[in-house]
């Protein structure tokens, strides 16, 4: 009784951790190790390259001996052999009895060109499954860069609208009770009101798209969806990095992960030619061959033991191995084409990405100055407001100035975070 009492609360408080949420503290390097372990591409893509080392196995495994045994069981229903043992004699009927074998069959491949290619081409595939890993985990580290950015940027824009909120909400309540006393004007605050309003609008749809943020980052992550994030790093770290990003002197193609995709792409081609070339020589093989007779016969010649060759050669085909190589010939072609196509794209690719980073960082740069001079001008605008220089109009007007430069501002970050992560994911040196 007492052991079930214990395994009761033992179950119990098994039950409450698991269903505990869970809380991660990430910096950036966190969050992309964590992707790296959890997300279901990166996943799948390991699995592709246990499948693909399995096939080198097996393919390896197809030219090393083969054994194999086999039982068998025949019976003739009644049916009898005529024998004539000399002419003029009558014949002789034996009985067909029922016959069972036991055979023990070993084979060795010797020779065969298609199995030499095959496991040529089996490594080609492994290695293409390697690079398309490396690519895998390309693409999510940057996903995740992209995601986790996106959150501080969000949490920004939500900082900003609710400290603007904050801020007119006092100025509303300094300028309700200037109000009572008819220093100010009623249009004044019904103006003012207004705004406030809009701004706890803003302030709601700014953290619906915190939260739609976050989801995307718990989503590349491969975390549960009510997994809490609490993210250490901070966007003036991010942007110190954007600000003196590294370009490259000289784009190498040569070394670009998809580039390098199609370039395996192009030897598995030229290994498919080899293939069907292969085709046509002959395949030889030894085999031995043990036989135990289960039920023996009345007259047995079979041997028990049996070695051989065995030589299979390709004689004609009607064209149809012909017609097999001119279809590999082509797909390499293909394969060549497309991979000059592609280098033509990466290095358009790459000057447009490069200019998108260079103009993101201008933009940047000239917001962060806008930002100065619009957080100056509305401190001396809400100054004269509060002595009643300005109307309230005028006010509201420097304050939709100001938020439009900060927003601006927070828009230039995003700008130029992203495009400094995809020119560095061109260059494979997201780390």
């Amino acid at each position: 009784m007492k052991t079930t009492f214990f395994t009761l609360l033992l179950l119990l408080f098994s039950s409450g951790y698991a269903g505990a949420q869970q809380k991660l503290t990430l910096d950036l390097a966190a969050a992309r190790k964590t992707a790296l372990e959890y997300n279901k591409t990166i996943a799948n893509a390991d699995l592709a390259t246990l499948k693909a080392s399995a096939a080198v196995r097996e393919a390896i495994a197809n030219g090393l001996p083969q054994l194999s045994a086999a039982v068998d069981y025949s019976n003739a229903l009644g049916a009898k052999i005529s024998i004539r043992f000399a002419e003029g004699m009558p014949p002789s009927e034996i009985d067909i009895k029922p016959q069972s074998n036991f055979n023990l069959n070993l084979t060795q491949l010797i020779f065969s060109g298609n199995y030499i290619v095959g496991v040529q081409t089996a490594k080609l595939y492994q290695s293409m499954a390697d690079i398309s890993k490396e690519k895998s985990e390309l693409d999510v580290v940057a996903q995740v860069t992209d995601a986790y950015q996106l959150v501080l940027i969000s949490e920004e824009l939500l900082r900003l609208l609710e400290q603007n909120q904050a801020n007119l909400e006092g100025l509303y309540e300094k300028t309700a009770a200037l109000e009572t006393f008819g220093i100010i004007e009623k249009t004044d605050v019904d103006q003012l009101s207004v705004q406030v309003n809009t701004l706890k609008n803003a302030v709601k749809s700014s953290e619906r798209q915190l939260e739609l943020a976050t989801n995307m980052l718990r989503l590349v992550l491969g975390v549960p969806v009510d997994t809490q994030l609490e993210l250490t790093d901070r966007l003036e770290r991010m942007l110190s990095e954007a600000e003196t990003l590294p370009l490259a002197e000289s784009f190498k193609v040569e070394e670009q992960v998809d580039f390098r995709l199609l370039n395996q792409q192009e030897l598995v081609s030229r290994k498919m030619i080899d293939m069907q070339r292969a085709n046509a020589l002959p395949t030889i093989s030894g085999y031995y061959r043990y036989t135990y007779k289960l039920l023996k016969p009345d007259f047995d010649m079979t041997p028990a033991n049996m070695v051989g060759l065995q030589m299979n050669i390709p004689l004609f085909s009607s064209g149809v191995r012909m017609a097999q190589v001119k279809q590999a010939r082509i797909d390499l072609e293909t394969t060549q084409n497309n991979k000059s196509l592609l280098s033509d794209q990466l290095r358009i690719q790459e000057k447009q990405l490069r200019f998108n980073y260079n103009n993101a960082l201008e933009t940047y740069l000239n917001q962060k100055n806008n930002v100065e001079v619009s957080r100056r001008v509305y401190a001396s605008l809400k100054l004269k407001y509060e002595q009643g220089i300005i109307s309230g109009l005028d006010l509201i007007t420097a304050d939709n100035n100001y938020l439009k430069a900060e927003t601006d501002y927070i828009s230039a970050m995003m700008q130029v975070l992203q495009s400094g992560v995809q020119l560095q994911k061109l260059y494979g040196k997201l780390d």
